[in-house]
């Protein structure tokens, strides 16, 4: 789409135009001004002045002697005395008798060319400013400087525009929307059964999923004007400023229906009022026009309201209520299939060699939005000029893959031999307790190259295909993987390292989400005694239960873990032969395939 801007001359167009008259000013009222600088001195000053030869030009008067100084840029004045030799030592000197030395003018002078004539100057330049600045914000005062203006992008139809062909991986998502964009093309055909369209459609999902792309797919297919203004930029310093920035909002809106107007990170103005004297009074008033404006237009009235937030549980009930955004429409991260479908979109922006398998990457990728796809592509793209060739391979995209999840590859981190040898059979712990598992995911790759996420090592497993619920096995088994690592370390060495750190923390999350969360405690039962605060953000939690209960979880969970930590030790000591062999050719490659690492395992 592009982006319509009206001319406007800015601040710093009047700003100029200030200096300008201050720097005319001042060069012409120097002269004037240079009358005024005259000193006076006692008569024993101008007589050191002239034994030192300092004085430039001289009039004696009747009753007083003006002089310069030696460089002509300080007048003086002194009293007239009986002095019979002054001629002469003024002679002597080298001072200059001049008749053309100016007296001080007269205080009236002073007074009206040092201040009547500068305010009145200003006075006359600031209504003129303010009368241009009143025109061009139709008058209001509160317009004043821009405050109250929304300054919303206006995208408009394009040849360029964005269409729902560029979004991949959100086949629900452009599902629903495409009935926004049949309305727009033919409204008539909702009219004649009574059918309105919802005044407002809230995009709901994690970051970089898409959201703004798809509203601006939502433009494009309907070629219509794209208002987009951002949450955070109606919040003002000033009271009141916001309330204006949305009315302005509206008010173009409406002027230039049908339109589509697009509010992203909504939450940043939408969050729930808690009525506590001494709140956020500015963004309260905001969300309070906002909900004005949205009860103050009839459905189909053209004008359609698309928001975008990664935190709808924060939201005003009366912003998600019936009526105000009726429609919520998730965008999730892809899955396999959508994976796919983005890494072809992205991939056809670069030059990608023949063969490249993206089905294969997209289980590489499992989790990535589609942001993180794109780019991992572009980092492809780059490894392959860095290494000089005018295509990006599989190889490159596997690559970019491990960038994008655990960073460069540390080049300047030499481990010792006795770290490279624990690191190699911590990995080795990993990838043997996950094969000698029912239903672990495969092993895909095993590396010992340390990476700049801080990883001195990692074990990548994919999944074959989409995995949407995951059995209470399941789980176990997963988490006696995270406490492979330390029981090879445990087994081969008789100690532990710090290199287990990220393995504790997520074994113990998924232990206590399995007891909290999941009702896979025989003692709770189907008690939920732990709620999800930001599904979409990190996804914070928050108990829920007495001191006691969280006593007796926190039990649960620590044997929990040390149930599958012993059954990984014991996977470990089983097969103590294999994980020997293991790890010393991994010690010596640094990175293996998982078909390397099946091959040698499955070997008798």
């Amino acid at each position: 789409m592009k982006e319509v801007k009206e001319p406007r001359k800015s601040l710093l167009y009047y700003y100029g135009i200030i200096l300008l008259v201050m720097m005319i000013f001042n060069l012409l009222m120097r002269p004037w001004m240079n009358q005024r600088q005259i000193v006076e001195v006692d008569y024993g000053t101008f007589m050191t002045m002239t034994e030192n030869k300092e004085i430039g030009r001289v009039e004696v008067q009747d009753n007083q002697i003006l002089f310069t100084d030696a460089d002509e840029t300080q007048v003086y004045k002194t009293g007239l005395m009986n002095d019979p030799d002054l001629v002469q030592r003024l002679y002597d000197s080298g001072a200059v008798f001049t008749s053309e030395i100016i007296e001080e003018a007269s205080p009236i002078v002073t007074f009206l060319l040092s201040w009547v004539l500068p305010i009145a100057i200003f006075w006359f330049l600031g209504r003129f400013l303010s009368n241009q600045m009143m025109k061009k914000m139709g008058g209001s005062n509160s317009m004043m400087f821009g405050m109250g203006k929304s300054n919303a992008k206006i995208y408009v139809k394009s040849t360029e525009g964005i269409k729902f062909s560029d979004v991949a991986g959100e086949d629900e998502a452009k599902e629903n929307l495409m009935e926004i964009v049949d309305y727009l093309h033919d409204p008539s055909r909702y009219k004649e059964i009574g059918a309105s369209m919802p005044k407002g459609i809230l995009l709901v999902g994690p970051p970089g999923t898409g959201k703004t792309m798809l509203a601006k797919a939502v433009a494009g297919e309907s070629n219509v004007p794209f208002f987009s203004m951002s949450g955070s930029e109606f919040v003002e310093m000033f009271v009141g400023m916001g309330a204006s920035k949305v009315r302005d909002l509206f008010k173009q809106a409406k002027e230039k229906a049908p339109c589509i107007v697009f509010i992203d990170e909504i939450d940043a103005i939408g969050k729930k009022r808690d009525g506590q004297v001494g709140g956020n009074d500015e963004r309260e008033q905001t969300l309070n026009q906002l909900l004005t404006e949205m009860d103050g237009f009839e459905g189909n009235n053209g004008v359609i309201i698309l928001a975008a937030t990664n935190r709808p549980e924060s939201l005003d009930p009366a912003l998600t209520r019936p009526g105000r955004f009726d429609r919520r429409v998730p965008v999730e991260l892809p899955d396999l299939v959508g994976r796919e479908e983005i890494l072809k979109v992205h991939a056809k922006k670069i030059r990608v060699s023949e063969g490249v398998d993206f089905n294969k990457v997209a289980r590489m990728a499992s989790g990535a939005s589609g942001a993180e796809l794109a780019n991992i592509v572009n980092e492809a793209a780059l490894r392959a000029v860095r290494d000089g060739r005018r295509y990006a391979t599989q190889a490159d995209l596997e690559e970019s893959i491990e960038v994008v999840i655990a960073g460069y590859q540390k080049k300047n981190a030499i481990l010792s031999d006795k770290e490279k040898c624990v690191v190699a059979y911590h990995e080795i712990g990993h990838a043997l307790v996950t094969a000698k598992q029912t239903h672990s995911a495969p092993v895909q790759k095993i590396t010992i190259i340390p990476r700049t996420s801080g990883a001195l090592g990692y074990t990548m497993q994919v999944e074959e295909g989409n995995h949407y619920l995951m059995t209470k096995e399941e789980l176990e088994e997963k988490i006696a993987t995270y406490t492979g690592g330390r029981a090879a370390e445990e087994v081969v060495f008789g100690s532990v390292s710090t290199g287990a750190s990220n393995d504790i923390e997520q074994a113990t999350k998924l232990a206590r989400a399995m007891i909290t969360r999941y009702g896979m405690s025989d003692s709770f039962d189907m008690v939920a005694l732990e709620t999800v605060t930001n599904q979409y953000l990190g996804g914070d939690t928050s108990l829920a239960c007495s001191a006691e209960t969280a006593a007796e979880i926190d039990r649960q969970v620590v044997d929990l873990v040390r149930k599958q930590h012993e059954k990984a030790i014991a996977i470990i000591t089983e097969n103590r032969r294999k994980l020997d062999e293991l790890a010393q050719y991994l010690y010596e490659r640094e990175t293996i395939t998982g078909e390397e690492f099946m091959e040698i395992l499955e070997r008798e």
